[in-house]
């Protein structure tokens, strides 16, 4: 699609790739190394790719995670997908984020990705 952010990326910005799939660096980190595993074909959601497709973006998934744990030695990983416009998603190209994660980048980081609903984040607190 021509209007589609990730359909029309230069090429110095894919940073892994196989034939169904790449990885570029987010244009908006949350983190150092904040990076993206993208289908080549133009899909809105996860559920609707091949198994190929989902292979591919799997395979660069890892080899991405052992490039940032190289380059910037991660704690951990928050690894996530924004599928569908309740769900967050704003670039309606399907994408993965592989998020690093730092010791002391949030004071209580329990409950992860759970912190989409903050109200329904934190169930391990004794509640009133």
């Amino acid at each position: 699609m021509s209007t589609c952010p990730f359909c029309q990326l230069p090429p110095e910005r894919i940073v892994l790739a196989n034939d169904l799939a790449f990885v570029i660096r987010d244009g908006f980190p949350i983190s150092e190394g904040h990076t993206l595993v993208i289908p080549r074909r133009h899909v809105g959601s996860f559920f609707t790719i091949t198994e190929a497709e989902r292979a591919a973006m799997l395979e660069l998934l890892e080899q991405a995670k052992a490039g940032l744990d190289a380059a910037h030695a991660p704690d951990g990983y928050n690894i996530g997908i924004n599928d569908g416009p309740a769900a967050g998603q704003t670039v309606p190209h399907l994408h993965l984020h592989l998020i690093p994660r730092y010791q002391g980048d949030r004071e209580d980081p329990r409950g992860g990705v759970r912190w989409i609903i903050a109200e329904k984040a934190d169930y391990w607190s004794a509640k009133k």
